[in-house]
């Protein structure tokens, strides 16, 4: 699946909404400021909020029901002979400081802080759905009550996030700083990193052929196209460190675009210089495109028409902003850390209130170690970006919750209502 296949698609048929659907306004939400919950849902997510579930206990409860033993999927790809290679030759570089050695152990690590339950997800999402009358019974895993081509989707949706994160440990070798640890080291690191990643990515493209959907490559396609957008997008330093953009005053942003298509690329008019739609727009491409293209899709793989297709589109998507945002909270939540995310939601809103404040951003250029970031951390403290960022996450819970809603009451639904409760601190 070359980058040359991931065109913009004119005909978005399988997802597509018209201007007049009851969607459109939802779809638009990830990038709209405003407030897009009915009260009746705002009390759900009160209710649920008072309980708050081990996040643990929901991710294991949740896995029993659909026979998802592991983080990843399939064991097939851990044990294969590639990867045991790439495990060995992982072990030289301990000591070595390069950033694949932290992507490796925030894969392994099984706790609240990891995300590697999108599979689980796909999943939860598939048999919350059902699935037509009409699909053979040799394609049906009935003990989990999902489809064998979900689960192979699932695995897919696994591969590509972790062939990101793994391409995203490279370190730039031209900088005239790369930070400690020997060059050769830091060039190994890179070789282990590039043919790692390259292994996922090409064993995902081939699970995805062997699928035989033409439209589903489309749409998958599109959300490979999305994770290479969204490192072009905003500033960068010379480690390709993301930086956020200059705060903007609201006359000289650009007017705002909306999503009119799940296939088409996002638009990134009225995008630079907000706050809030840049971190959308960030993690839309970055995250969100991925997971609600992969619960779109296994919904279409199961027959469903097209409106309720988005609605899987939705759902994945504010999931994955509600996920972000509780990730970007939680370097705010206990002991000061020695660094933080720059595009994270909280410094963004703050830097939109101060945007003084950006002149320590700018000391980021050559690389973030050189930002200032106690300051950084202690101006979001005294701000209100933690609070507006606990709102933004509100938003995206609740609009998550509403699209589950349209889903038939049962376990599976159930279970992710668990799991979207288990992200608040």
């Amino acid at each position: 699946m070359s980058l040359s296949c991931l065109r913009n698609v004119a005909r978005c048929n399988m997802v597509k909404v018209s201007p007049s659907s009851v969607f459109l306004s939802k779809l638009r939400g990830p990038c709209a400021e405003r407030e897009v919950y009915t009260s009746s849902t705002q009390h759900a997510v009160v209710t649920q909020q008072n309980t708050k579930p081990d996040w643990n206990r929901a991710v294991s409860e949740a896995e029993k029901i659909v026979g998802y033993p592991t983080s990843f999927l399939s064991l097939r790809w851990v044990l294969s002979d590639e990867i045991a290679n790439v495990a060995l030759h992982l072990r030289k570089l301990v000591g070595s400081n390069h950033p694949l050695l932290k992507t490796a152990k925030n894969l392994i690590y099984n706790g609240k802080n990891n995300m590697q339950a999108w599979g689980l997800i796909v999943l939860l999402v598939s048999k919350a759905a059902g699935h037509s009358p009409e699909i053979p019974d040799m394609e049906q895993d009935k003990a989990a009550g999902v489809l064998h081509s979900q689960r192979a989707l699932a695995e897919v949706t696994e591969m590509i996030r972790t062939s990101h994160l793994v391409h995203k440990g490279l370190v730039n070798m031209n900088a005239p700083k790369i930070g400690p640890g020997d060059p050769d080291d830091m060039m190994f690191g890179n070789k282990i990193a590039l043919l790692g990643g390259d292994y996922l990515l090409a064993n995902s493209c081939s699970e995805l052929a062997n699928l035989r959907n033409q439209e589903l490559v489309e749409l998958m396609s599109s959300a490979v196209r999305d994770l290479a957008e969204a490192e072009f997008l905003g500033e960068r330093d010379e480690q390709n460190n993301p930086l956020p953009s200059r705060p903007l005053p609201e006359e000289q942003r650009e007017a705002a675009s909306e999503w009119e298509c799940v296939l088409q690329p996002l638009p990134m008019n009225g995008v630079r210089g907000c706050a809030r739609r840049e971190w959308v727009a960030r993690h839309v491409l970055a995250a969100g495109a991925l997971l609600g293209k992969s619960c779109s899709a296994a919904l279409k793989l199961a027959g469903h028409a097209s409106a309720l297709q988005t609605q899987g589109y939705l759902f994945g998507c504010h999931l994955a902003l509600a996920w972000q945002a509780f990730l970007d909270l939680e370097a705010f939540s206990g002991p000061e850390p020695r660094s933080f995310s720059l595009v994270g939601a909280p410094l963004a809103f703050t830097l939109q209130a101060r945007p003084q404040l950006y002149e320590l951003i700018e000391q980021g250029r050559r690389s973030v170690h050189d930002v200032d970031y106690h300051a950084l951390y202690q101006a979001v403290l005294e701000g209100d970006g933690i609070e507006q960022t606990k709102q933004l996450q509100r938003e995206h819970i609740s609009t998550a919750c509403e699209v589950l809603d349209s889903f038939p009451n049962c376990d599976a639904r159930t279970a992710l209502a668990n799991i979207i409760v288990a992200m608040h601190p």
